[in-house]
């Protein structure tokens, strides 16, 4: 069977460039899965050798793959009809239901057959050019685009993401003869809009990217014109004796908006290096895209990096026009840190009762008090100073009233502390302003102060309870005010800065202090099991069998710090050699015991103990309590655990020997009462019998 190159490539006007590197990568997935499709259960063998290369540009978007097989291979199926003995009367003549299934599959009867009892027809489908397939799978691959809003352009009514005004559509070295989006498929691409703003023929699809990069001057492959990025910034800022500070995110923004990159090297002036360097960086990367320089101490020097989309003939006008573009921007932040300086953020504080937070919870004044309340009892746990959290709290929303952060939003927190070291806060304070907010996303640092964790770990609470609490739950993928988030970012401090916090209590003295909440009944133990939940998915990243977070979240521990621990305990646990039988054993001992209804506080009678097998139980739990006891105080469940697989053989002897369920009323109690008291020494820890469930 022989192969062919296929290319297309759709050209547009300029692409949103935070959304073309998923777009490339959807046009591929979809283009593949409909190739895929149309071969059918051939289709790892037809691509075994083909190979696929996707190219995004800010006006393109292309799929090439070599060696694509240019037929679809001819095929048989057995499709099988209605019982033999309903298909022929007493005659012998064809019945009603054998014309019928004749008929629905395009045959006569003297073409079926007969297998396994049932009339059958070999249905073969002759071997097709699968260039007449690509205009639908390409249609379709481009309908499936994760495009939110598609647009019109002209009279128009076809619909994409940005007007379309070229098709290029090869398979080897012919074109595809289909119109797409309102456009007749050619081998006319274009070149870069200022270097080569011309129609370039392609012959073969492989000469694609080499064609374009030589004659168009634009480098069609996103990745090689990022890496080309990365490393002329890095030149760049080397340059100057600097080290260029290259964020990925806009990294990628950059690729997307330039198809031949240049950079080029600019300097403002070094009085604004008085305005937080933060400020300044978040002007430079989101309105002018610029990658900020550090000098050898990490500190910002006077300088950006720009990546132009031509080479100039005179790159010095391009920077000084670059220039001429940051200084406004630059001094717009100077201005307003220094307007924002004449006033403290405690004389913002009233004016928080302006913002409304959330129409039932009322308003950031209100938020802030809550806060405040939550984060004095937090430090009062943890043997912190409740005054400081409570200072931080109430200033912790004040710079959203300043110009700084209506005007650059991501900067909420970070202005906060410089303003509070302004004012002449406590250090410890002013960096919870910041420390608030983290972790901001999977994997942030945390907040290290002890006003920080407070203040981080009572917001969300706050938010938690209020949200819960008059019946907006996330639900579904829907989480508008990012409560998973949240969850599991208070999980994470508790945890990860060993803090032993008891979670139901704090989410107690958050609910009270909200004001008439709907749903106040029972909210603690709803959001406590919403959070608890959050567990799953972090131990599931961590490669921790569900059944183990399971066998924890069954005794319901409240303290997060705690949970982690037995979770631990128990994964150790799930490796001994004695966890399965005594895993099963407990399963066996929750069942018997449930359907008994016996109290795990139910006393144990030595002197009525009669064999042998259930005394050795009974004197090898007594032997371990003092042990037990010692390591639940200390929180040691792995020790705990380790003690109670010790009892394996004593507990497989009692039920190979002991009648458990006796006649004699008084024996068959003592004997559940000696269960009971093996399965709640477990229970100290986990409900081990979820484990292998």
């Amino acid at each position: 069977m022989s192969t062919r190159d296929f290319l297309v490539e759709l050209g547009t006007e300029e692409l949103p460039p935070k959304a073309l590197n998923s777009l490339s990568q959807a046009f591929e997935a979809e283009i593949l899965k409909g190739i895929r499709e149309a071969l059918g259960k051939d289709a790892d063998t037809l691509l075994a050798t083909a190979t696929v290369k996707r190219y995004a540009a800010p006006r393109r978007l292309a799929v090439l793959i070599e060696q694509l097989t240019d037929e679809i291979p001819s095929s048989s199926t057995t499709v099988l009809g209605p019982p033999i003995n309903i298909c022929y009367d007493a005659n012998g003549k064809p019945t009603k239901a054998l014309e019928g299934f004749a008929k629905k599959n395009g045959t006569t009867v003297d073409q079926l057959s007969e297998v396994s009892g049932k009339v059958a027809f070999e249905k073969v489908s002759e071997a097709t050019p699968l260039s007449g397939l690509l205009p639908e799978i390409v249609s379709n691959a481009l309908a499936k685009l994760p495009i939110p809003k598609r647009m019109r352009w002209g009279a128009s009514r076809v619909e994409f993401v940005r007007p379309v005004h070229w098709l290029v559509m090869l398979f080897g070295d012919e074109v595809v003869d289909c119109e797409i989006l309102g456009l007749k498929a050619g081998r006319k691409t274009r070149g870069h809009r200022f270097h080569y703003n011309h129609e370039i023929e392609l012959i073969a699809p492989q000469q694609y990217a080499e064609t374009l990069r030589e004659t168009g001057k634009v480098v069609a492959d996103f990745a090689e014109r990022r890496e080309s990025i990365r490393n002329q910034v890095v030149a760049e800022g080397q340059a100057i004796d600097g080290v260029a500070q290259i964020d990925d995110d806009l990294l990628d923004e950059v690729t997307a908006l330039n198809e031949w990159p240049v950079a080029l090297t600019g300097r403002f002036e070094e009085r604004f290096l008085e305005v937080p360097a933060e400020a300044l960086i978040s002007s430079m990367a989101e309105h002018q895209k610029y990658f900020h320089v550090v000098d050898s101490n990490g500190q910002l020097m006077p300088n950006f990096i720009t990546i132009a989309n031509i080479v100039s003939k005179d790159p010095q006008q391009v920077i000084e026009g670059n220039e001429k573009v940051i200084r406004p921007r630059l001094a717009d932040a100077a201005f307003f840190f220094e307007t924002d300086k004449k006033q403290t953020l405690e004389s913002r504080i009233e004016k928080l009762k302006s913002i409304v937070f959330q129409q039932e919870l009322g308003t950031l004044h209100d938020k802030a008090v809550r806060i405040a309340t939550l984060a004095e009892r937090i430090a009062a746990d943890l043997n912190e100073d409740p005054a400081k959290a409570k200072r931080a709290a109430m200033l912790a929303k004040t710079d959203l009233m300043t110009d700084m952060v209506y005007e650059f939003t991501d900067l909420q927190g970070l202005m906060g502390y410089h303003y509070a070291l302004h004012d002449g806060e406590d250090e410890q304070v002013a960096l919870a302003q910041n420390e608030q907010y983290m972790p901001r996303f999977a994997g942030d640092e945390l907040p290290q102060t002890a006003p920080g964790i407070a203040v981080a770990i009572a917001d969300r609470l706050d938010t938690l309870t209020g949200l819960f609490g008059i019946n907006q739950p996330p639900t579904g993928s829907k989480d508008p005010f990012a409560l998973r988030r949240a969850a599991l970012g208070v999980l994470r401090i508790i945890v990860e800065r060993n803090l032993n916090l008891d979670l139901r209590e704090l989410l107690s003295v958050a609910a009270d202090s909200h004001a008439n909440l709907p749903a106040r009944d029972g909210l603690e133990d709803s959001v406590l099991d919403f959070m608890l939940d959050r567990f799953r998915a972090w131990y599931e990243e961590e490669g921790i069998p569900a059944d183990v977070f399971l066998s924890v979240l069954a005794v319901r521990p409240t303290r997060p710090l705690d949970f982690d621990q037995r979770v631990k305990a128990v994964s150790h646990f799930r490796t001994l050699a004695e966890a399965e039988a005594l895993a099963a054993a407990n399963k066996r001992v929750s069942n018997i015991l449930s359907k008994q209804g016996v109290s795990d506080e139910s006393a144990v009678s030595e002197a009525a103990l009669q064999d042998d097998a259930e005394k050795a139980l009974y004197s090898a739990l007594n032997a371990l309590q003092g042990s037990l006891d010692a390591a639940f105080a200390d929180g040691d469940y792995r020790q705990a655990l380790e003690s109670l697989a010790s009892l394996r053989g004593d507990v497989d002897r009692f039920f190979d020997e002991v009648m458990v369920m006796a006649d004699d009323e008084a024996l068959r109690n003592n004997r559940l009462a000696l269960l009971a008291q093996l399965r709640s020494q477990f229970l100290g820890v986990a409900d081990i019998s979820v484990l292998g469930a």
